[in-house]
């Protein structure tokens, strides 16, 4: 079923519960699992039922999660403190180790063909790496490399160039693994602010969403050049791109689904979520879009620019699904 002969919506909603916020979250599509850091720890979630496999303690600020199915490691970059990331089993999700890393380690993602684990440091500017069958509790990093910005997110064509939001220079850096060197800087404008990001590889493009101004950005990667923006809501985190379409998910409680129009990306739907739900991953076999958020307190009077608070116990994830459009 083509993309234009659907439409997606909210199918499920599961109230989670459990302390902590959240941030970016993980899908393993083999097992149908989550993977949802909770600040102190990180959840596992039943992608099927809802229901929690288990809870990962021993984290500070935990970021993000990255797979390795072939060897049964799990990783969660801890940007608390001097930085770290800790290694879990995937079965019984007990703690391995701990690698030091950097203050603020954030996006994190494994590369398989470069049999490489790729993440950030936000407050020291750089790329770290090392290969996932790393010692667990000796292991060291390699030597990181500097970007000359504040990263957020990153991903990987597979053929040793990564690309790397620097959201404070309003670019992206491409880095050359095999060189381990800054080759490109790319400015995002007429988006700024630029955080979630996604590619597809077959077209070398890249989407990158970006806060301020709101925009979701088309840049090829070959070039660099801006070749469409796309309007999306406030407070966007994280994008993903699926099947034609690319998904902008934003705090306002807004999914932009962007296609392919011509030479351009235009708005294809809107999907009205719960407010908070900035983050997302997807199970490209189950067509499924996966998004933690939580139920908010009212604003005070003259607290406008605050950001909520969210209700205690109030975690959930929505689950969006698609529909066949009349």
């Amino acid at each position: 079923m083509s993309a234009a002969q659907t439409s997606w919506g909210v199918a499920k909603t599961w109230h989670i519960g459990g302390n902590g916020g959240w941030d970016y979250l993980t899908v393993d599509p083999n097992t149908h699992r989550l993977f949802v850091p909770r600040g102190t720890h990180t959840m596992v979630i039943d992608a099927n039922t809802g229901a929690v496999l288990g809870d990962i303690p021993g984290q500070k600020i935990a970021h993000g999660v990255a797979i390795v199915p072939s060897l049964g490691r799990g990783f969660i970059t801890d940007g608390g403190g001097e930085g770290a990331i800790v290694i879990f089993d995937l079965k019984t999700y007990a703690v391995l180790g701990k690698l030091v890393t950097m203050p603020d380690s954030d996006g994190i993602i494994y590369d398989r063909t470069l049999g490489r684990i790729l993440a950030v440091s936000g407050d020291k500017g750089m790329l770290m790496s090392f290969k996932p069958d790393i010692n667990p509790k000796s292991g060291k990093i390699d030597p990181p490399i500097e970007l000359g910005g504040a990263p957020e997110f990153l991903a990987s064509d597979g053929t040793g160039k990564i690309y790397i939001n620097l959201e404070d220079k309003d670019m992206v850096a491409e880095v050359d693994l095999p060189s381990r060197k800054v080759v490109a800087r790319w400015p995002v404008a007429p988006g700024g602010h630029p955080v979630g990001m996604a590619l597809d590889k077959s077209t070398h493009r890249l989407f990158i969403g970006c806060r301020n101004p709101q925009k979701m950005v088309v840049m090829s990667t070959e070039t660099g050049k801006v070749l469409s923006t796309v309007p999306i809501g406030a407070g966007v985190d994280a994008v993903v791109f699926h099947a034609g379409q690319a998904f902008a998910s934003c705090r306002d409680g807004s999914l932009v689904v962007a296609g392919e129009k011509g030479d351009n990306f235009t708005v294809e739907q809107v999907v009205k979520t719960p407010a908070g739900a900035r983050t997302m991953g997807i199970d490209p076999s189950a067509h499924t879009i996966y998004l933690p958020t939580a139920e908010f307190e009212e604003a005070k009077p003259g607290a406008a620019s605050a950001r909520p608070k969210a209700r205690p116990g109030s975690f959930m994830i929505v689950q969006i699904g698609q529909t066949e459009s009349k």
